[in-house]
């Protein structure tokens, strides 16, 4: 279950006192229902995931990736949805924020650093876990369960 791995992943976090963590979110399967034509433009949320990733956004601590396989002009149309919705990735298909040449913890050149990965191709089951990871980050945030900003990056 994604929530066990969240707080998993949160806890390990406050100890390190680290504040932000790292979220790649893919968008096919995992945000938007499946869609075999070749315009996005028939995009559905699936349920839950429009609000999770509102309530994700709300959080300083949150670092957003859009992690997916789409095409350049694919990008674009959902990068504009999204923002038309109030959900904006912080960073596309990257996070430099956690490189080696910022003398990290790892070797980040060919692979992306990431604490949370939602991908349906890791099993991430959309129709259950998103009102699971919102109803959680609604109780952390009910308990002030929110890092100290404080608190530094990886490195």
């Amino acid at each position: 279950m994604i929530v066990n791995w969240i707080n998993k992943m949160f806890d390990h976090s406050f100890k390190k006192e680290w504040f932000e963590t790292y979220w790649a979110i893919d968008l096919h399967g995992v945000v938007f229902e499946p869609n075999y034509r070749n315009s996005p433009s028939h995009a559905k949320f699936y349920p839950w995931a429009k609000e999770t990733l509102l309530l994700m956004k709300e959080r300083k601590d949150i670092v957003m990736i859009m992690f997916t396989s789409s095409y350049p002009n694919e990008i674009e149309f959902y990068d504009a949805l999204l923002i038309e919705n109030g959900i904006v990735f912080d960073y596309i298909n990257e996070n430099p924020a956690i490189h080696a040449k910022h003398g990290n913890f790892g070797c980040y050149d060919k692979k992306m650093y990431f604490n949370v990965l939602l991908d349906d191709k890791a099993g991430f089951d959309p129709l259950v876990e998103w009102e699971q990871i919102y109803d959680y980050l609604l109780t952390c945030k009910k308990n002030n369960y929110l890092p100290n900003p404080d608190w530094t990056t990886k490195h």
